[in-house]
C-alpha cells in the first residue's frame, strides 16, 4: 500500500501488509517436506490490480503466477478493492481464510481519505479446501477503537494459550499527543465476531508501525519461539516465547544494507524440509518489488543473507504485500487444477458478428463495443461437473460463471453445489449453422443449446434455422 512519495516521511509504511507464520506450522497429516508454496497478493493500483492473485513455487523462489496472471477472487463489498492478504489455516487445515484491507486507491478512496476516515473493516473469505471460496464478507475490527480511522494489513496467528485467533492490524488514530498508526489486536474463533480491540504494538514518540509478520520458530534454532519482523522506520526484528507476551528487540536489517529507506512489507517463508527461511522484503524505493533474503536462524539479524538477483524469480506479475503458505501435496494438486493459466476468450455471435456474449450487472447478453471489453472475456474451464465439457469463468470476475436459471442467462458466484454445476455446464459440439464454428449444449437439459434472442442469452431448443444462428459462435481471443 505505499503512500504518495511525498507522505513516505511521514507515514513510511502506509502501504504495508502485517503478517504472521500462522500457515507455516504445518498441519496435522502434512509431510515435513511439503512440494511447494502458494503466495497471494496483489499487484498495483487501480480497481483490477487490487484484487487477489495467486503465484505458486516449486523451491520457494521461483514464482509462477496462477490464472495466467489474471486475479483469483474480487471484492464485491466495502471499497470493493483489497490489498495486504493473508493466509490463515486451521491448525487441524479443515478451514482456510483470506483476510485482506479494504481499500481502493485511485477507485474509489485517496491516500489523505484512506488514512484518516478509511474503512474500519477487512475483508474476509472462507473456504474448507483452499479453491472454493465464500463470498466475501466484511468483518469491523476497528469500528470500537474510539477515534480509531482505518484498519490496514490484517494478520491472524493461532495462539495455543488462548485456544484462538489472535487477530491483528494497523489503526490511525489520535492518542498521547501523537496521530499515528499503531498495532491492535482482537481475539477471534471464526473471524465473524472478535473481542474489544487492544493496542498490541506502539512505537515511541511519531514513528508509526504497520507491518509486522509473525514467524513460529522450531525448538532448538535461536532463543524465541516466535520472530516477528517489522516495518517501522527499519526492519526490525523482536523476539518472544509467547504471542502476547513480552517481546524483545533483537536489532535490524541495516548491519546487511537493508534499511527502512529501500524496503518494507517483510513477508516469512520457511523452506519445506530444513531449518532454512526467507523474509521478503519489497522493494518500494526503487520499484522493484519483493526481493528475498535467506536465513537460518530468523533471531539474529547478522545472520540474514542478500542473494543475488539471477538466484530468485518473482513471475510475471508484480507482487504487493502478500502472504506465502507451505502446502501440502493434496492442497498444491488442488490449487494447480482449480486456476491453470488457461487462455482468455470471447465468444462471437455468428449471426451478428459485431456482437459478443458479455455480461451487464451480472445479466448475459451478446452486445457489440463492450467495454471495458473485459465484461466479454471469458476462460473455458474443465466443466464443473467434470471433463469432456466447459464452463464459462468471468475474467473480471473470477467465481462467477455464465449459468442458467429458468433458462434464462446469469453471471452467478459458484456457490459449490451440484445444481450450480450442472446449470453452468456446456458440451462443446460442432456450430449449428456453420460446423467450422461452435454450439454448447447444456448437460442438464441436452436437447437444448446457448442462444441469443432479442440479444439476451438463454437456453432453448433449436427448431429452425435462425435459432441455428443464434446458437452458433465463433470462440476467439
Amino acid at each position: 500500500m505505499s503512500a504518495p512519495r511525498a507522505r513516505l516521511s511521514a507515514i513510511l509504511l502506509a502501504a504495508c501488509l502485517l503478517f504472521t507464520g500462522q500457515a507455516l506450522v504445518t498441519p496435522q497429516g502434512a509431510a515435513a517436506a511439503d512440494p511447494g508454496y502458494l503466495m497471494v497478493h496483489f499487484t498495483g493500483e487501480g480497481s483490477t490490480n487490487q484484487q487477489m492473485y495467486l503465484s505458486h513455487s516449486t523451491d520457494g523462489v521461483h514464482w509462477n503466477d496462477l490464472n495466467g496472471g489474471g486475479m483469483v477472487l474480487r471484492s464485491t463489498v466495502g471499497t470493493k478493492g483489497v490489498r495486504d492478504p493473508a493466509f490463515v489455516r486451521s491448525p487441524d487445515g479443515s478451514k482456510y481464510w483470506i483476510i485482506a484491507t479494504d481499500l481502493c486507491i485511485d477507485c474509489g478512496q485517496t491516500w489523505s481519505q484512506s488514512i484518516n476516515d478509511g474503512s474500519r473493516n477487512l475483508v474476509v473469505w472462507e473456504s474448507t479446501d483452499l479453491v472454493t471460496w465464500s463470498q466475501p464478507r466484511l468483518l469491523n475490527v476497528a469500528g470500537a477503537i474510539p477515534d480509531g480511522r482505518n484498519a490496514w494489513a490484517p494478520e491472524a496467528i493461532w495462539d495455543p494459550q488462548t485456544n484462538d485467533y489472535v487477530l491483528y492490524w494497523a489503526t490511525n488514530k489520535p492518542l498521547n499527543g501523537a496521530t499515528k498508526h499503531r498495532i491492535y489486536y482482537s481475539h477471534t474463533s471464526d473471524f465473524r465476531s472478535v473481542s474489544t480491540p487492544q493496542i498490541y504494538i506502539d512505537r515511541p514518540g511519531a514513528q508509526e508501525i504497520i507491518d509486522t509478520q509473525m514467524v513460529e520458530v522450531p525448538s532448538g534454532v535461536g532463543n524465541y519461539r516466535y520472530v516477528r519482523a517489522s516495518g517501522d522506520g527499519q526492519i526490525t526484528l523482536e523476539g518472544s516465547n509467547s504471542i502476547l507476551g513480552t517481546w524483545t528487540d533483537l536489532g535490524d536489517l541495516s548491519g546487511i544494507g537493508l534499511t527502512g529507506s529501500q524496503v518494507e512489507g517483510p513477508m516469512w517463508m520457511k523452506f519445506n524440509g530444513a531449518n532454512k527461511w526467507a523474509l521478503y522484503l519489497d522493494q518500494y524505493a526503487s520499484s522493484g518489488g519483493y526481493m528475498p533474503v535467506v536465513t537460518t536462524d530468523p533471531s539474529n539479524p547478522a545472520a540474514y543473507q542478500k542473494q543475488a538477483s539471477s538466484s530468485y524469480d518473482m513471475g510475471g506479475t508484480k507482487k504487493r504485500h502478500g502472504w506465502i503458505m507451505n502446502l501440502t501435496a493434496a492442497e498444491e494438486s488442488r490449487v494447480l487444477a482449480r486456476w491453470p493459466n488457461t487462455a482468455v476468450n470471447r465468444l462471437q455471435s455468428y449471426n451478428f458478428q459485431d456482437r459478443y456474449v458479455r455480461h451487464a450487472d451480472f445479466d448475459a447478453r451478446i452486445d457489440p463495443n463492450v467495454s471495458p471489453v473485459q465484461d466479454s472475456q471469458f476462460r473455458l474451464r474443465t466443466g464443473l461437473t467434470g471433463s469432456g465439457a466447459v464452463s464459462f469463468e468471468s475474467v473480471n470476475f473470477p467465481g462467477y460463471f455464465l449459468r442458467h436459471s429458468d433458462f434464462d442467462f446469469q453471471l452467478a458466484y459458484n456457490d459449490g453445489t451440484d445444481t450450480f454445476a450442472q446449470d453452468a455446464t456446456f458440451r462443446q459440439v460442432a456450430g449449428l449453422a456453420d460446423s467450422t464454428w461452435s454450439s454448447f449444449q447444456s448437460v442438464n437439459h441436452p436437447d437444448r443449446y446457448i442462444r441469443h434472442y432479442a440479444y439476451e442469452l438463454k437456453l432453448d431448443p433449436i427448431t429452425n434455422a435462425t435459432g441455428r444462428g443464434d446458437a452458433t459462435f465463433r470462440v476467439t481471443s
